[in-house]
């Protein structure tokens, strides 16, 4: 595995191909097809869970003030919706495991 660097659609999918035996172009529709489920999922309101790996959860923070820290003028926060990521109990074990 790799110390440094990004983990991409391509990686994942190069990883399919050699662990499934499908083809470049099928694993990589595979993946594609994987993370676009997801972003509707959350487009639509839902949270999405991965057993093993984790959650993303939609979070809807209200309106609030907020302060320029270069001038302190207060500025209004508008409300929005933000996706936040929950490690699962696994992958934070693994994850300390390995360092």
């Amino acid at each position: 595995m790799r110390s440094v660097g990004t983990l991409t659609r391509a990686d994942l999918a190069e990883s399919i191909n050699r662990r499934v035996g499908l083809s470049r172009a099928d694993s990589l529709g595979m993946v594609e097809s994987i993370l676009d489920h997801m972003c509707e999922a959350l487009a639509e309101g839902e949270n999405v869970k991965i057993s093993g790996f984790g959650t993303f959860l939609l979070r809807d923070k209200a309106e609030r003030v907020g302060r320029n820290p270069k001038t302190g003028v207060e500025v209004p926060i508008t409300p929005r919706r933000v996706m936040t990521f929950r490690a699962s109990q696994m992958l934070k074990d693994r994850i300390a495991a390995s360092s």
